[in-house]
């Protein structure tokens, strides 16, 4: 087993500063290879606090800004306009592109379409609730009410 300092965040192992322990083949012919860690030295552990310190005021951040967004798109009802037939099935379909530009025009708010979990486009009219993911810590309920153009 070797110990390392991560300095990037590694799925299954850790976080940007973590200190690890992992196995000698692992360190040497990846993590270290690709430059993801670093070996732990005294020197090296203390960079590594300064790094988690760091993450952690990154991270606060992060979730306070996505918490403000989830305030104010939570109380909005986004609405889309779309052609449908006379039982209210839409001729196309709204996708996350739509959601998100939509968002843009009537919110003001600028999000990923990775963040909008959508299992399958709307394809009918009416109100519907679209889960959205800003932070780790941040996920609420979007309003979208799909309307006949």
């Amino acid at each position: 087993m070797v110990t390392l300092i991560l300095r990037s965040d590694v799925d299954n192992v850790g976080k940007k500063g973590d200190i690890v322990d992992v196995s000698d083949g692992f360190a040497r012919n990846f993590l270290v290879a690709k430059g993801l860690a670093m070996k732990a030295s005294p020197g090296s552990i203390a960079q590594a606090t300064g790094m988690r310190r760091a993450r952690a005021v990154k991270d606060a951040r992060d979730r306070e800004s996505a918490e403000q967004v989830a305030r104010l798109l939570v109380t909005k009802v986004i609405r889309i306009a779309g052609r449908a037939g006379p039982e209210g099935r839409l001729f196309g379909s709204v996708t996350t592109a739509d959601l998100v530009n939509a968002v843009q025009e009537q919110a003001g708010v600028t999000l990923e379409r990775k963040r909008v979990h959508l299992d399958e486009p709307i394809k009918a009219l009416g109100t519907h609730e679209v889960p959205v993911r800003l932070h780790p810590e941040v996920e609420f309920r979007l309003p979208v009410e799909v309307v006949s153009a």
